[in-house]
């Protein structure tokens, strides 16, 4: 946390923050380096800084304004003299903040393969607890089909009796983006097993949405399919690993040495438990960039917190608040009821079925109105009074 944000939080909370809305700049095309911000601003001065449409910047209320004033172009001197008269701090500590916030933000811009959600500035969970306009990300289920083998009732198919067609998630990825919803994430059932999936990311990625897929990674192993994803403007994957399916690995080495930002997913079950030190250990040698835990029964939840200390033993990264896709061992249920780490459940992220219902989250069956026939503002109303 930089000085002026210990100062600002201290005795300069009422300061007003810069004006609430979409901000948004691109490097002109004779620049050496390209590049695109967005940045979000909540009415209560915190905001979401968009770069590259491949990362996610949370930024607490100085962070915002600053990134403010890079998207502004604003002249050094002049945001200098803004700074140190707002917070009533040295023209030198402001410089020095200014500076060190616009250096973290350009290093960001420049660093490959970057988990796609990033703090600056701000907690971890502070997102969730401020006046935001709209979640952060939204998980659409494009899909609740399944591949060949796996029992047709382990998806919640009963609950949906349609797809939304290419054209209709592309209005729901345009309406998310009118809406000021940064981040998706294609999920199912296998979202894979839809054709028109690299088209569905390939829009996003032209609004300027950081995209991301949930899938048994299976399909993926395939370097054609894998290219064309990269190509649609992929920006990260979590992959269902079947630790007893070399089938499983196989897709992992082909998807490991890929500029993209993968999590392995592993459910902690009676086959998994015993062989997680192993499992852990071949990912750490493959480069994998984080692990995602969960448990198929409560059984197996005391077993996580030192399997999530071996995690950080082998320099993994460990990712809790991503949606896992419905599979052979759903654990969806047992995340939403015992994990708290999932409390961003229709405030963060909101969840949408292949019909275009929207619920507060995965698993969490309260319909809050359907994205194509229901007003946005009346949705993300209803998540405050359907519960």
């Amino acid at each position: 946390m930089t000085k002026l944000s210990k100062i600002f939080r201290s005795k300069f909370k009422k300061i007003k923050p810069i004006p609430a809305g979409i901000y948004h700049y691109q490097s002109s095309p004779d620049a050496d380096y390209q590049y695109r911000l967005h940045l979000r601003v909540e009415p209560d001065g915190i905001g979401i800084l968009l770069i590259n449409a491949s990362t996610v910047l949370h930024l607490n209320q100085t962070a915002t304004e600053f990134a403010f004033y890079i998207i502004k172009h604003t002249d050094q001197d002049e945001v200098i003299k803004q700074v140190s008269h707002r917070y009533n701090v040295s023209k030198e500590q402001a410089k020095q903040d200014f500076t060190e916030t616009k250096e973290k933000i350009f290093t960001i811009i420049n660093m490959p393969d970057l988990d796609p959600v990033t703090y600056l500035g701000i907690d971890r969970d502070t997102p969730y607890s401020g006046d935001i306009s709209a979640p952060y990300r939204l998980d659409c289920a494009i899909t609740y089909r399944l591949p060949e083998g796996v029992e047709p009732d382990i998806a919640p198919i009963q609950r949906v009796d349609k797809e939304l067609s290419k054209q209709e998630w592309e209005k729901v990825i345009d309406i998310a983006w009118e809406a000021g919803i940064p981040h998706l994430i294609f999920t199912g059932g296998e979202p894979t097993l839809r054709d028109d999936l690299p088209s569905l990311i390939s829009h996003a990625e032209n609004n300027g949405q950081v995209t991301g897929l949930l899938s048994d990674g299976l399909r993926l192993s395939n370097h054609e399919y894998l290219s064309e994803l990269l190509q649609a403007g992929l920006d990260h994957l979590m992959i269902i690993l079947q630790p007893h399916n070399e089938h499983s690995w196989k897709a992992l080495e082909t998807i490991l040495p890929e500029d993209l930002y993968t999590t392995v997913h592993i459910t902690v079950n009676a086959a998994t438990r015993d062989h997680m030190k192993e499992i852990l250990t071949r990912l750490s040698k493959m480069g994998s960039n984080a692990i995602s835990l969960s448990t198929s029964s409560m059984e197996f939840s005391q077993d996580l917190e030192n399997i999530a200390q071996l995690v950080t033993d082998l320099q993994m990264d460990l990712v809790w608040d991503l949606p896992v896709p419905y599979s052979e061992l759903n654990p969806v249920a047992l995340e939403t009821a015992e994990d708290k780490l999932l409390g961003g459940a229709g405030r963060a992220w909101l969840y949408i079925e292949p019909d275009g219902d929207v619920l507060p989250g995965q698993g969490i069956n309260n319909i809050l109105g359907n994205i194509l026939k229901d007003p946005w503002s009346e949705i993300w109303k209803n998540r405050l009074t359907k519960k």
